[in-house]
């Protein structure tokens, strides 16, 4: 997992409330084998119309969003069913929705999109009212994210200060996926391995 410090990108306003993992990634497209690939389904039924044709009138379809690397939506972000399948798409999305802003996120996604590099944040929905009109204001709105300073800042002077638990913080600045976490302690793995002669079966088998 790579290291989140700072991070600046584009923003693409989704003014739409309880966004479930079925409409991040529909169901149809779970199939795949692996985590790759998934970024060209995302938003999938609002992208495109039943003929297959892209809905123009669809954020992520206008020209001035298409190289968008933070979503800004609303309430309860990313509720439904538990798939994992859903940060991925945004992260493989275009250029990559790393970030993604709102008043609250679903419990699951959460652990889920923290668990695969991406960051969430959470403000209160007077700010995310204020973004939003920013962000239509002024086309190729981006932000910055200092994610050690906890701090969101805008090129027209917004910036705003944000919460986020420290051990999820310390994981994202240092790159630690749970593999990561676990090899943090290879050494003392590795020096109780040595310290016994034969595999615990054959010790419990004797006893």
């Amino acid at each position: 997992m790579e290291k989140f410090e700072t991070f600046t990108g584009v923003v693409a306003p989704l003014d739409v409330a309880n966004v479930d993992t079925d409409q991040i990634i529909p169901k149809q497209f779970l199939k795949l084998v692996d985590r790759a690939g998934f970024g060209q389904y995302a938003f999938y039924n609002w992208r495109f119309k039943p003929d297959g044709q892209p809905d123009e009138g669809f954020v992520l379809n206008q020209p001035r969003y298409q190289r968008a690397r933070i979503l800004l939506a609303r309430d309860n972000f990313g509720c439904g069913s538990s798939r994992e399948h859903a940060p991925w798409a945004l992260a493989q999305y275009g250029q990559g929705l790393g970030v993604v802003i709102a008043p609250s996120f679903a419990d699951i996604f959460t652990n889920n999109a923290f668990n695969n590099g991406m960051l969430l944040i959470s403000l209160p929905a007077a700010t995310i009212d204020e973004l939003f009109g920013r962000v239509r204001a002024h086309e190729g709105y981006a932000l910055t994210v200092d994610l050690a300073a906890q701090r969101l800042s805008g090129p027209d002077g917004f910036a705003c200060s944000f919460e986020i638990d420290p051990f999820r913080k310390e994981r994202l600045l240092e790159g630690l996926d749970h593999i990561g976490l676990t090899l943090r302690h290879e050494a003392a793995i590795a020096a109780y391995e040595q310290g016994r002669q034969k595999p615990w079966q054959a010790a419990v088998a004797k006893s």
